[in-house]
């Protein structure tokens, strides 16, 4: 007995320290690949970030004070900013798993918080603020970083110069006409390269930190606060700048339902942060030596032989981190389009195995479009410094909101405890901004433009639908009172089934009540079809599906959905055949309605909001291509609504 107990003790131990070693070496993989996706766009900063601070217009002068005030600066907002803010106590807020500010919007989104109509509706508002900035970054990351990575040629020989240009251009016509092909095939690319790429970095700037170890001086905070005393309103001009070193902080958030909080804190406290740090600390030794370097600091560290290979490494990265920013427009409209923000486009699935991997034409092209003519309006990275820190610095002071309220509301937090870690994040959000305020006439009216007018067309389509939903609600006629009156119109049904899509699960559909008055006949199956968007990231399989029989051969089916799935309705159709509602597709006519919106009706939206509104219904994407249905198995039937 004794010997047998031995025994299966030890077999558990070994089973938990096998499985203990398993969930590591996941951990372990999983930081890996967030190497090569997470950190791109804040592993490109060291190109720009130290350049921006002491050469440009709103540069300051490259003395010994200066420059160890910058270091200081730098290293205590990576810490604060970074490895505090964001990798500590943000990564903690997910719904359930995924990231990003939609999932900060959508935890407080839900019907138990206690929350005002008003204060629901800024809510919302700061949602969409928050997600417009995002694509102004996604226009600026791109055109910001691969300039910048092509502008070492110039360091390498002034005969570049008037090619700096046109070869930006033609890297981010590259980089956005390869987006179809989707980064499944490649993104086990990414990871040595960005490695390979940090440990250059890195290896640079200790051999410049040991020509000039009294670099290490500037960890001390006091040379931050002597900075702002001497240089004044300029120092905080000068924040703005060096605001460019925590790019990508909200990009790392939102990834983190591919790569998991653990990993992500693991390669950002033992691979990224130091790197990171070596290289921006060796740019600064190599200023304390040669101030007259201030022209671009990243390459004059990098030994005049790997010049050229550090270009083509530099522009390898910035590619990389461009793409992440990319994918992660795709992901933001997707989510977009599943909580009712922005009209149906066209989103292509690049990968059989990976959910997330998807791509939008229009998206794609509408970025290409607008980061190409950024670089031919700012024509150079610093010029792009402006613009750049608005977006960063405004999408950081509404996650830091949010974020207070996700631990006050849905935590449960009390205000003692919440409201100082809040007021600590806020010290730095508006520093930053007010740094970079004095740069909006400089390109930062760039990303508030972008997001003002994302804002603008978000809020539009919301209210549209609302108001559209409400009219066909208040005009539809009961289904109790229609399946009443069926057996006495003697309408012939016919072998097959009918599925309605209908934009709510109340009411007769008007597809169907037109199809039985113009038509005069009924399929044997009717399936009233609504697919219910919910605010959560992914609803279970076993959740998905809400199916009653309501006689007569009638079947109402609700399909759920959360904003990062992309429902498809003839899937919907496989699994309602486990319910028991079994049907043969070469037999079932999917009916759907298409509304010709006018302005002239009594709905309170202004009428140019109406004309946009209408504008955007007529340009939107095909619902038959959205939902995945046989385009030759479609009836569409057409109405007239006023709003």
């Amino acid at each position: 007995m004794s010997s047998s107990g031995v025994k299966n003790d030890d077999g558990v131990e070994s089973h938990e320290k096998r499985r203990y070693e398993w969930l590591n070496k996941k951990v372990l993989l999983l930081a890996f690949g967030s190497i090569g996706v997470v950190f791109g766009d804040i592993g490109t900063s060291p190109l720009y970030a130290i350049k921006a601070c002491f050469y440009g217009k709103h540069a300051i002068a490259p003395s010994m004070m200066n420059i160890m005030g910058v270091l200081s600066l730098i290293f205590w907002s990576m810490f604060i900013v970074v490895s505090i803010k964001y990798v500590t106590f943000i990564l903690s807020a997910d719904n359930k798993g995924e990231g990003g500010i939609f999932a900060l919007v959508s935890l407080l989104n839900t019907p138990d918080q206690s929350f005002s109509r008003l204060l629901k509706y800024i809510l919302l508002l700061a949602g969409i603020v928050g997600a417009g900035l995002l694509y102004g970054d996604g226009v600026i990351t791109p055109a910001i970083s691969v300039l910048s990575a092509i502008e070492g040629l110039e360091v390498a020989t002034k005969a570049a110069a008037p090619f700096i240009l046109p070869l930006t251009c033609i890297v981010l016509i590259l980089l956005f006409s390869l987006q179809r092909r989707g980064t499944a095939h490649i993104g086990n690319l990414f990871a040595p390269i960005m490695a390979l790429w940090f440990l250059s970095i890195g290896y640079f700037g200790i051999i410049q930190i040991i020509r000039e170890p009294a670099v290490f001086r500037a960890l001390n905070p006091l040379y931050a606060l002597d900075f702002f005393i001497n240089n004044r309103i300029h120092g905080i001009v000068a924040l703005g700048s060096v605001v460019l070193c925590i790019t990508g902080c909200e990009a790392l958030y939102a990834d983190l339902g591919h790569f998991g909080r653990n990993a992500i804190r693991f390669s950002w406290f033992l691979f990224v942060f130091p790197l990171l740090l070596c290289n921006y600390f060796g740019q600064g030794a190599l200023l304390l030596a040669h101030p007259e370097m201030n022209i671009n600091p990243f390459y004059n560290i990098v030994p005049e032989i790997l010049l050229y290979p550090m270009i083509a490494l530099s522009t390898a990265a910035t590619v990389i981190a461009s793409q992440a920013l990319i994918s992660g427009a795709f992901s933001l409209t997707q989510q977009a389009v599943q909580l009712g923000f922005c009209p149906r486009v066209r989103i292509i699935h690049t990968s059989s195995e990976m959910q997330g991997q998807i791509y939008i034409p229009f998206v794609n092209y509408a970025l290409m479009i607008s980061c190409i003519g950024v670089v031919i309006g700012f024509r150079e990275s610093g010029a792009l410094a402006g613009a750049y820190g608005i977006a960063v610095t405004g999408t950081m002071i509404i996650t830091s909101v949010l974020y207070f309220l996700v631990l006050t509301y849905y935590k449960k937090w009390s205000l003692w405890k919440s409201l100082p870690l809040l007021l600590a994040f806020l010290v730095f959000d508006i520093a930053y901004i007010a740094g970079n305020i004095f740069k909006i006439a400089d390109g930062g009216w760039f990303p508030i433009f972008v997001a003002a007018f994302i804002a603008l067309a978000m809020t539009t389509w919301k209210k549209g639908r609302t108001e559209l939903y409400r009219n066909l609600i208040g005009s539809r006629f009961p289904l109790e009172s229609f399946l009443a009156e069926l057996p006495k119109s003697h309408i012939l049904r016919v072998p097959g089934t009918a599925v309605f899509m209908t934009l709510s699960p109340v009411g007769t559909p008007p597809t169907l009540l037109h199809h039985v008055k113009h038509n005069h006949v009924l399929h044997e199956k009717v399936v009233l079809l609504s697919i219910v968007n919910k605010d959560t990231p992914i609803v279970p399989a076993g959740e998905r599906i809400k199916l009653i029989d309501l006689g007569q051969g009638f079947y109402r089916v609700e399909a759920f959905f959360g904003f990062m799935q992309k429902p498809n309705v003839p899937q919907i159709m496989k699994i309602v055949a486990q319910y028991g509602l079994v049907t043969d597709p070469m037999t079932t006519t999917f009916f759907m309605g298409r509304e010709t919106l006018l302005t002239g009706g009594k709905s309170k939206m202004m009428r140019w909001r109406k004309a946009f509104f209408a504008f955007m219904s007529r340009n939107a994407g095909n619902p038959t291509f959205y939902f995945g249905i046989p385009a030759n198995r479609v009836v569409e039937l057409g109405s007239q609504i006023e709003l």
